[in-house]
């Protein structure tokens, strides 16, 4: 506790969330709201199963169409992900 510089609750927070690991945590969270956005609710709606492993990102979907779309957006979807999150949280895409 500091008595020179007092702190509210909402500063310290604020720096809290504001780190680099925290920041770039709380992204990877908002990845499956990043995706509906992206993609739309009828694929959205086919995908079964999001998963961040190592910065890669595996998609499961119910829909060989939706699969085989999807791997050919894999880069435009990168590169959105990331540029919602404010951090390069995806390396890759893996569709299955």
């Amino acid at each position: 506790m500091k008595r020179t510089h007092p702190k509210t609750i909402g500063e310290i927070l604020e720096e809290f969330f504001q780190r680099p690991y925290v920041a770039r945590k709380i992204a990877e969270g908002h990845i499956p709201d990043y995706w509906r956005e992206i993609v739309g609710p009828t694929i959205a709606g086919a995908t079964t199963e999001l998963r961040l492993e190592r910065g890669i990102l595996h998609v499961t979907v119910s829909s060989g169409v939706v699969r085989k779309e999807l791997f050919y957006q894999r880069d435009r979807l990168t590169a959105e992900i990331n540029r919602r999150a404010g951090h390069d949280i995806v390396r890759s895409i893996v569709v299955r």
